[in-house]
């Protein structure tokens, strides 16, 4: 029999540092986070409550869980803290990187996002929320022509696949993040 601690075979490997940072962080910061990956407070706190976490996949998962939990107020609360296709928040640079398949866009393309926008705010009383990342300035455009003659209950459920997409890629930045 050997003495000292030794890993037991299959344990778990160290989480990844900005996971690492964000179980051992303050509650108060810890939600700043979260607040920074979705703007409702019932996901947020959700996912406060279950720290820490002992792997990514936890946390993306236990993000899919409040995410199908959310209340169409709760979906209300997350769309608020998103700009508008076509107009990212200035100087913010999550929106600006998550909606860069638009920066190339030609003019004639912004203008008819712009007008496809607020038909769609018109028709459902919010924006149009889809997961930019990785998609044209013409798949976008596509998706609001698509969608904009769904139900509102149609579009609420659509809203929450968008909304646990982009938290999964939000939730990934901050977890591999090496610092602060």
């Amino acid at each position: 029999m050997t003495s000292g601690p030794h890993p037991l075979p299959g344990a778990a490997p160290e989480p990844p540092a900005g996971l690492a940072r964000f179980n051992a962080s303050q509650d108060s910061a810890a939600l700043a986070a979260l607040h920074e990956v979705c703007a409702s407070s019932a996901w947020g706190s959700k996912l406060l409550a279950q720290r820490p976490y002992a792997t990514a996949e936890a946390l993306f998962d236990a993000s899919d869980a409040a995410m199908a939990e959310l209340t169409a107020e709760d979906l209300a609360e997350a769309m608020a803290g998103h700009p508008p296709i076509g107009r990212p928040k200035p100087g913010d640079p999550t929106s600006s990187r998550e909606q860069s398949g638009m920066s190339g866009a030609s003019e004639e393309l912004k203008a008819e996002m712009l007008e496809l926008n607020l038909s769609y705010q018109d028709t459902f009383g919010h924006v149009f929320l889809i997961c930019a990342t990785g998609r044209t300035g013409e798949q976008m455009r596509d998706a609001v022509r698509e969608r904009i003659g769904n139900s509102p209950e149609q579009e609420r459920e659509i809203v929450r696949t968008e909304l646990g997409k982009i938290n999964r890629i939000r939730l990934s930045r901050l977890v591999e993040e090496e610092s602060a």
